[in-house]
């Protein structure tokens, strides 16, 4: 793999002249392009911490053959780390803060070696699961097209599971549900199910049903129509599960000779789930009203196999998209792409930017000349990357769905669009209601260069948001963010990258309401309440707590109070 090193051809030229229009060239004749945009899906996984997300990405992976053992997030018994995982506060703590994309080719199992046989392009983001860092994720749901639903089967549904769930459903994207973990101790599966129809209204349709109770997974039975059972799917461990699981395919007869009562219980409720209606069917799943459910252990890398079918088989292709002028890009249109996620310090020998792109439109062709919307600049892409994890490889062509990351690209953000040829502009993404706020400062000031640059880099990543006002100056901004998990990564990032040692210290607000200049001055003048500007110029009051909020909206209905978009308070 070749990692190439920073350049200034990856950043904005500076001039105002006309992009190239390449977008459209060979190799991207319009009919190619459809083609190559038809085999393509691209989904994120979401869930509560501890749902098994990085483990699943894992093992997503190695059932296409793009690595070839397994790790486990917390690297115990001797077993490797996960692929995914890469910053050190990751892997001390076993979580995922970052969202990492992965891309590999994988052929529905049962087409394998037929004239059937597709190759199916696989973009996978791997979102944060830790709740306070929502904000990513959802900016990572703005880049796919359906979302796996990773469920823990011991205990169902859980908050940040409901809150991901709830912008899939306001974005469109049709979700696969994966109740993980049966290979431990659970809930019912008939249970389960009841809790998600009750508490999303979201119809789940299974296409597999598990043969033996959570903690005693024995295989996967197919359902077929009318619920008749058509195949059993039989496991066997492997040593710490970090190999694929062999699979021995039966007949119905041949399970029940080797599974008795057992086979017979499965068969009985996959029949029960079809007299309730709950089959699958596709146009219901493209609208978001029904799921398909697999149940499976990524961890032993039980049903990972039948994940990935269904995914490339159910999941839609990329589709137009609606730009700010309400107008659609078709995905044979010139090239598009939106920037959905900046981050640095991925390489540390090397001080790179990266920013994580969804192509939405025509192809993207290494070394083109493309358009900035926001600035209005042309923008250079000699370096352009494909990553997993840590590694890193030049990619020179990708079509609609696929994810590349651009080195060093210092003029962009979350949100920005490029183009070529007809210009487009995206919507932004919006940002989540900030709920933890704090002070930054520099400890020495011999380092106020430095802690500069880092704060600026890390507002421009998104990781926290940066306000400022005329009081406490640019010495002092404050950080707000969706948790406080990520003052600990701005602090980590600065020690690490910029070699400064940061202070924070927390301030009282728990809330952040848009405003305007008109009700600023009157807002200072508040007790509780502080107003500052964002670094998108955006003016917000923090208010210390929600009572305080209500005596002033009934007090002084005249000022601009409006709670932000994507807003959790």
């Amino acid at each position: 793999m070749s990692t190439p090193h920073a350049s200034a051809d990856s950043q904005s030229t500076g001039t105002t002249e006309p992009a190239q229009s390449s977008g459209t060239a060979k190799p991207g004749a319009a009919k190619e392009v459809r083609a190559e945009a038809e085999r393509r899906r691209t989904f994120a996984v979401i869930s509560h911490p501890d749902a098994g997300k990085s483990t699943l990405t894992e093992a997503l992976a190695l059932h296409a053959k793009v690595i070839s053992e397994a790790g486990a997030v917390h690297g115990k018994a001797g077993r490797k780390s996960t692929v995914s995982d890469w910053m050190e506060m990751e892997k001390a703590r076993g979580i995922s803060v970052s969202s990492t994309a992965l891309q590999f080719n994988y052929t529905r199992s049962d087409v394998a070696g037929t004239d059937d046989e597709v190759v199916n392009v696989v973009n996978l983001v791997d979102t944060p699961g830790h709740s306070d860092f929502s904000e990513d994720t959802y900016r990572v749901l703005t880049a796919v097209d359906a979302a796996v639903m990773l469920i823990d089967a011991a205990k169902g549904l859980e908050p940040q599971t409901l809150k991901l769930f709830q912008v899939c459903r306001h974005r469109g994207i049709p979700v696969v549900t994966v109740i993980n973990k049966w290979d431990r101790p659970g809930r019912t599966p008939l249970e389960l199910l009841d809790e998600i129809d009750e508490r999303i209204g979201l119809m789940p349709t299974p296409l597999f049903w598990p043969v033996g109770i959570a903690g005693d997974f024995r295989g996967l039975l197919r359902r077929g129509e009318d619920g008749d059972a058509t195949e059993y799917i039989k496991f066997t461990r492997t040593a710490g599960g970090a190999k694929i699981a062999p699979e021995e395919h039966l007949s119905p007869a041949e399970a029940l000779a080797l599974e008795g009562d057992t086979w017979v219980e499965a068969a009985e409720e996959s029949e029960l789930l079809s007299s309730n209606g709950q089959d699958h069917d596709q146009e219901l799943f493209l609208a978001g009203q029904t799921s398909p459910v697999i149940f499976a252990s990524a961890m032993l890398n039980f049903g990972v196999r039948q994940i990935l079918d269904t995914l490339v088989t159910l999941a839609p292709p990329p589709r137009a998209r609606l730009a700010i002028d309400e107008t659609a890009r078709e995905v044979d249109d010139p090239f598009s792409a939106v920037v959905f996620k900046v981050q640095a310090g991925m390489d540390t020998a090397h001080r790179d930017r990266l920013a994580f792109m969804r192509v939405v439109s025509g192809v993207f062709e290494r070394g083109m000349v493309v358009t900035h919307a926001q600035t209005g600049k042309p923008f250079a892409t000699k370096y352009a990357l494909t990553v997993f994890g840590r590694e890193r490889s030049t990619v020179e062509n990708a079509y609609p769905g696929d994810v590349v990351g651009l080195v060093n690209a210092t003029a962009l953000a979350p949100g920005h669009t490029l183009y070529v040829d007809k210009k487009v502009e995206f919507p932004p993404i919006p940002s989540f209601a900030p709920e933890h706020f704090a002070i930054l400062r520099a400890e020495s000031a011999s380092k106020y260069k430095q802690f500069r640059k880092a704060v600026d880099q890390l507002d421009s990543e998104g990781v926290v948001q940066i306000l400022r006002n005329d009081v406490r100056g640019d010495a002092s901004p404050v950080m707000a963010a969706v948790g406080p998990m990520q003052f600990e990564v701005v602090a980590a990032r600065m020690k690490a990258e910029y070699n400064v040692d940061p202070k924070i210290e927390h301030l009282g607000y728990s809330l952040a309401r848009r405003t305007d200049a008109a009700s600023a001055d009157e807002l200072n003048r508040q007790r509780g309440v502080e107003v500052f500007t964002r670094s998108d110029g955006v003016l917000l009051a923090l208010v210390s707590d929600k009572w305080r909020l209500q005596y002033i909206l009934k007090e002084l209905p005249e000022l601009t109070l409006e709670p932000l978009v994507a807003a959790t308070d």
